[in-house]
């Protein structure tokens, strides 16, 4: 039998209502700091109120791919990619760049497990925030030059880290629930550096990352961070 116009509307309206939606369909909802401060603004307070201020939701890694996330790329057209400049700018001893930006010589020192590499073949620079790990916790509901600008960030410091190849392939897309930095007196930096992270791009964290950032965190100095809002 068929409804009546009306009936057969209200019914449509209230499967729309009722029909789930999923995780990665949408970023999360704008924190209270998000809502005061726009894009572009540079905000300064404690990093343990800045924990408190992320949204916490559940993850998602459906519909990811690293793919999604185009990096390493040349912005400025001067013949280095983002990978090489974060290499010259965190030298402790300057390469020699040639030919398409290779990189001889030079020295490095990785925070993550406290030793000095002299190549930088020896090197991986790492997403603070992992890629799939901001895919989790918003970057799913950004557009692909979101994307992109998330992956080449050359404005944030904290943002790309030149670290020893396998302290990087041992962290993989895991957050500080699942790993820390091996080297012990980097690990307050690093999770203050995680918060900052999440605070400019308005990412979420999940429940069990949240428990374990206030642990941490209890344990290492408030301080201040100074974060420019990219979200």
């Amino acid at each position: 039998m068929r409804l009546p116009h009306a009936a057969a509307t209200a019914l449509s309206l209230l499967a729309v209502l009722l029909t789930p939606v999923t995780a990665h369909a949408s970023a999360p909802a704008p924190t209270a700091l998000h809502q005061q401060h726009a894009p572009g603004e540079t905000i300064t307070l404690p990093v343990r109120d800045a924990l408190a201020a992320l949204t916490v939701a559940d993850e998602s890694r459906a519909g990811y791919s690293r793919d999604k996330f185009k990096h390493w790329t040349d912005a400025d057209k001067d013949g280095c990619n983002t990978r090489a400049e974060v290499l010259l700018e965190e030298a402790v001893t300057a390469p020699e760049v040639g030919v398409k930006c290779a990189l001889t010589g030079g020295s490095w020192y990785s925070p993550y497990d406290d030793r000095y590499f002299d190549s930088a073949s020896k090197l991986d620079v790492d997403h603070l925030v992992p890629l799939a790990e901001a895919w989790d916790s918003g970057a799913s509901a950004w557009t692909a030059k979101e994307r992109e600008a998330y992956a080449n960030d050359l404005d944030d410091s904290r943002a790309l880290i030149a670290v020893s190849a396998a302290s990087n392939r041992s962290k993989a897309d895991k957050d500080p629930t699942d790993w820390l930095p091996p080297y012990t007196g980097y690990q307050c930096t690093y999770v203050t550096n995680w918060v900052a992270d999440k605070t400019r791009y308005q990412l979420a964290i999940d429940p069990a990352e949240q428990s374990a950032l206030t642990e941490l965190l209890a344990a290492c100095p408030d301080q201040p961070i100074t974060v420019t809002l990219a979200h």
